[in-house]
């Protein structure tokens, strides 16, 4: 078993928490006033873990890739939102993306969850152009099954992100 990817992990929370306490208080203020007491009863140990966790998946956040009609090719407009997520994952070497293509309405079911299956598969292979490994994006297709929006078929043609931790992948937790 690697444990290189856990150690960085924790290397990375234990850092990360020590710079969020670093940063809160000044040597002025601890010397004129001393920190308060902690109250800890134990059920919330690993807390700050888990928040510097949802901190780091709050910071990637995505809008929504919109496809033209029976297309799966990417809009060009799109490109600069696919460069930011590949920036932000870049930065953030554990983080997971899933990438899940929509259609309208329009069409059959079949044909529907192909084509959004092709949009969310472009999402990726841009991704991949960009320097994102493979194994960190997934893809899935919903086809015509999760509309945004059922009275603008214009908002369903589309591609949406979700992030995950990759040890939240691999423990079943998203």
């Amino acid at each position: 078993m690697n444990r290189a990817p856990l150690f960085l992990l924790m290397s990375v929370i234990g850092l990360t928490g020590c710079a969020r306490r670093a940063a809160n208080t000044s040597t002025a203020d601890a010397a004129t006033h001393p920190p308060a007491p902690s109250v800890n009863d134990g059920s919330h140990a690993e807390q700050p873990a888990h928040d510097d966790a949802e901190q780091a998946l709050a910071a990637l956040n995505a809008t929504p890739i919109y496809f033209p009609l029976d297309s799966s090719l990417l809009p060009p407009e799109s490109t600069d939102e696919l460069a930011r997520i590949a920036q932000a994952l870049r930065q953030r070497s554990l983080a997971k993306v899933t990438v899940a293509g929509h259609t309208c309405e329009l069409g059959t079911t079949e044909y529907n969850v192909a084509l959004g299956q092709r949009r969310a598969a472009s999402v990726r292979a841009y991704l991949v152009n960009l320097g994102i490994e493979p194994g960190r994006i997934s893809v899935i297709s919903y086809g015509e099954e999760r509309p945004a929006d059922a009275s603008a078929p214009e908002k369903n043609r589309r591609a949406e992100f979700s992030f995950r931790l990759a040890d939240q992948a691999r423990a079943g937790e998203l």
